[in-house]
């Protein structure tokens, strides 16, 4: 979705923050166990692991928790294998949607997924049927109330970002995906807080979803893909007025 339809989103679910904070925790914990895998337990070698408990701390994810999910990415504690896999799909109006997933058993997602599809008025599309509308890069996107245009650029374009975006009440930092973790740790470095940063699928082009019947079912799905529990991340191109989006 584009930066502007994701802020509006980010904003349209804080009312609903406290009753999802068990499945944001869990997502951030599946990122970190990853992570500490990959590239080890210390967050001063691993950017990565370093990024995402700046992420937990400002869901105020318990610190338990997050020593949990270190251990299991390491191997010091006993968890699952997970696996990551995507799912690319169309939604109400045409709107394609990307579905990204770390599990522990790809049958129940893959079970999971298509049931949200069928159920809300999509379809899941075989694999590379929407990807190419989109591009894999780093985004931020942070409140206006935390810096100004120019104090950001000259924060995040010497770390490697490639555009930013004044979207009056927020700024979108877009960066490629080699530059995330040294954009996020200038950012780190300078106190400036996301309100959302990961590595996203950006679309090339939007789809204008205008009619509000069409729009609600667009939503619906995304809100109800986003609830199952082995769901990451969901993307999509569609572009929807704030007024529907509220």
């Amino acid at each position: 979705m584009s930066g502007h339809s994701k802020w509006a989103t980010i904003k349209r679910h804080k009312a609903a923050v406290d009753a999802k904070r068990g499945k944001k925790f869990s997502v951030i914990a599946k990122e970190i166990s990853m992570a500490a895998r990959d590239g080890g337990s210390n967050p001063e070698f691993n950017m990565r692991l370093r990024t995402l408990l700046s992420k937990a701390k400002a869901a105020n994810m318990p610190s338990d928790n997050i020593e949990r999910a270190i251990k299991k990415g390491t191997g010091e504690l006993p968890g699952q294998s997970y696996e990551q896999l995507t799912y690319e799909g169309y939604g109400p109006g045409g709107v394609g949607i990307i579905v990204e997933v770390t599990t522990d058993n790809k049958n129940r997602s893959a079970a999971d997924v298509r049931s949200a599809f069928t159920k809300y008025g999509g379809k899941l599309a075989v694999s590379g049927a929407l990807s190419f509308n989109f591009h894999r890069l780093g985004q931020f996107l942070i409140s206006a109330e935390k810096t100004n245009e120019e104090k950001l650029m000259d924060i995040v374009i010497d770390a490697g970002a490639e555009d930013i975006k004044n979207m009056d009440d927020h700024f979108e930092v877009i960066c490629p995906m080699a530059s995330y973790d040294e954009v996020s740790s200038a950012l780190e470095k300078a106190g400036i807080e996301s309100d959302e940063s990961e590595i996203a699928y950006i679309p090339s082009n939007l789809i204008n979803v205008s009619e509000s019947d069409i729009a609600k079912r667009v939503m619906k799905l995304v809100d109800i893909l986003d609830e199952l529990e082995d769901v990451q991340h969901v993307y999509s191109n569609y572009d929807i007025d704030e007024k529907l989006l509220s």
